[in-house]
């Protein structure tokens, strides 16, 4: 028995092949629409030569404006000016120091040049005060040597003064005098001076610091009624009145109400002379107080022995050792001493002390014995006519008048260590 098979004709094999034909051509013409569509897709580089725009009204390029312009713009470019650069320019570079050379050793100067004040007094042998004298008037000696005076002046300026008063249980007349002395000075203050009140017995007590109200120096003096020790320690007092006015800038003065003696000061009168040489811009004027009680210990000498105190036996040769004391520290420091005998004439003295702090001639030079050794210097100070010769001078009726001269001795040089 025989199987059936299908045969495939010519005609059916054609039409298979039209078939593949036709795929082909779709397949090629999708990948080149692929092709057409990046191409799209990539940037366009532009020419590198553009052609430029042109003015309308000039034919010239047109330019752009710049970032930092400001303002509404137009057609042509923007109507306001370019901003300015606020910027400040950097400073300059600092200068360059010098090299310094190997082997070679730093050196530096430093000129050291002192100068000394001299305040001079200069009155007639009545007290008043010789005015008009100039710098040639003035012959200035340090230690034998002139010296060339720098600068040359005459002091009108308010005083600044401490009142340092004895005020012990000693004798009732030396406290009272010593009392009147005071408001007598405080009633010779001006509104521009500074004055601090102390009193000493066995130490001192500062009453009022340095002050310009007349007030309140008349209540510092008020509160000296009841006296407390006996000692009169005028040698700490006076120390410790100087090592304070240390710290006090300018010109100073010690108005001392004493009546000079010391009975139990820890200091022997070699430190404080020492201690006075050794102050500066410090000028003392003692007021000795006691004038009567001294009368009648020098006419009644077995009377007298408990005349300053309970106990504390006072001759009058302890008295004149205390006057030549006082002459010593005015002398040292360019003051004058005052011995007044009765009351009425201390409004007239301290008349006499306002006039020779208020008027003064202050000279100042620099030595030519430049040696800062801490020795000390002596002073002497001249006053003659321009020409050299002896000053002459007249009072109101024509009559010559001797003049006195009051300057400080001398002065401590600086004292530097090697």
């Amino acid at each position: 028995m025989f199987s059936k098979r299908k045969v495939m004709t010519p005609r059916s094999g054609s039409r298979n092949l039209n078939s593949l034909m036709m795929t082909l051509a779709a397949f090629v013409f999708l990948l080149s629409a692929i092709a057409r569509v990046s191409a799209q897709d990539q940037p366009q580089v532009p020419p590198q030569n553009p052609p430029q725009d042109n003015d309308s009204g000039t034919g010239k390029p047109k330019q752009d404006a710049p970032s930092e312009a400001g303002g509404p713009t137009g057609d042509i470019g923007p109507y306001a000016i370019p901003k300015k650069n606020t910027e400040t320019p950097p400073p300059p570079p600092p200068p360059s120091s010098p090299t310094k050379v190997e082997g070679l050793p730093d050196y530096s100067i430093k000129v050291n040049v002192p100068l000394v004040n001299v305040d001079v007094l200069v009155t007639t042998k009545n007290g008043q005060f010789v005015p008009g004298l100039k710098r040639d008037n003035f012959r200035l000696f340090e230690d034998g040597s002139q010296q060339e005076i720098a600068n040359f002046n005459v002091s009108q300026a308010p005083i600044t003064a401490v009142l340092l008063v004895e005020f012990a249980s000693t004798n009732y007349v030396f406290m009272v005098q010593a009392l009147q002395a005071s408001y007598a000075f405080a009633n010779s203050l001006k509104k521009d001076d500074w004055v601090a009140v102390t009193y000493y017995d066995m130490q001192p007590h500062i009453l009022v610091d340095f002050t310009q109200d007349k007030k309140a120096v008349y209540g510092a003096l008020n509160q000296l009624r009841i006296p407390g020790f006996a000692e009169t320690n005028l040698f700490d007092a006076l120390y410790d009145t100087l090592d304070r006015l240390d710290r006090v800038e300018g010109k100073k003065y010690v108005v001392l109400v004493t009546t000079g003696i010391d009975t139990f000061s820890k200091l022997t009168l070699d430190k404080i002379m020492k201690k006075v040489k050794d102050t500066k811009d410090v000028t003392i004027f003692p007021i000795s107080v006691g004038f009567i009680v001294r009368e009648y210990c020098e006419t009644h000498p077995g009377g007298c022995r408990n005349a300053h105190g309970m106990g504390i036996p006072v001759g009058n040769m302890d008295y004149l050792q205390g006057d030549n004391e006082m002459r010593t520290f005015a002398a040292m420091t360019g003051g004058r001493a005052y011995f007044p005998r009765f009351e009425g004439e201390l409004p007239e003295l301290f008349r006499d002390i306002s006039d020779d702090i208020r008027h003064q001639y202050s000279l100042s030079y620099h030595p030519t014995n430049s040696k800062l050794d801490g020795t000390y210097r002596k002073l002497k100070v001249q006053v003659v006519a321009p020409d050299g010769a002896q000053l002459k001078v007249k009072d109101q009726k024509g009559k010559e008048q001797k003049i006195e001269v009051v300057a400080r001795d001398g002065y401590t040089a600086k004292h530097t260590v090697d």
